[in-house]
């Protein structure tokens, strides 16, 4: 199978890789629901040495520059409560956690989660997060320009691998609210 954008040696749809990631990640593409079919989505395998942005598309394609999404954990505090959410928006941005994630999950203060919390919560490793397969119940936020793509780079739930999802599927995740401005220029 040929990538739908950038050049990897090896491309599968993710239903058929199910072995290479997190049982999170493939407990929720064998329960994949939604108008895009699971099939879509594609499994790349990568180099975990070539995870830096700029020596990854160096690699794998410049153009996967302005197609590849980060996945931050959050945390959101008001009161004695603490919310955990995730937030998806394009590399070359950086996620509004001090405005729009702050005012939507309605907290005092917002911010990134440490790294023991976000791997303990999900249970994915750090630098592959992906809003494919998180915790029931997290709000998942979602920057619009990520679903106005055909398809974006994200990470696997493993540093090794990434996945290819069509934009609009990441609208459909449970949890899921695409907000604009989410992610603001870097």
């Amino acid at each position: 199978m040929h990538a739908p954008i950038g050049n990897f040696d090896s491309a599968a749809p993710a239903p058929d890789r199910l072995d290479e990631l997190t049982r999170p990640v493939a407990d929720a593409v064998r329960h994949w629901s939604g108008t895009v079919p699971a099939d879509r989505i594609v499994y790349v395998d990568t180099e975990p040495e070539w995870a830096d942005t700029a020596t990854f598309v160096e690699h794998y394609g410049r153009e996967l520059l302005e197609r590849s999404a980060n996945c931050v954990v959050v945390t959101g505090k008001r009161g004695g409560g603490t919310t955990l959410a995730a937030c998806v928006a394009l590399s070359t941005t950086r996620v509004d956690v001090n405005g729009v994630v702050r005012r939507h999950l309605g907290a005092r203060k917002a911010s990134f989660a440490p790294m023991d919390t976000a791997t303990g919560e999900t249970g994915m490793e750090y630098g592959g997060i992906t809003p494919v397969g998180l915790p029931a119940g997290w709000p998942l936020l979602v920057d619009s320009a990520v679903v106005d793509l055909p398809y974006v780079l994200v990470g696997s739930g493993r540093r090794r691998g990434k996945l290819l999802v069509p934009g609009k599927a990441f609208a459909e995740l449970p949890g899921a609210v695409v907000l604009e401005g989410l992610g603001a220029a870097a």
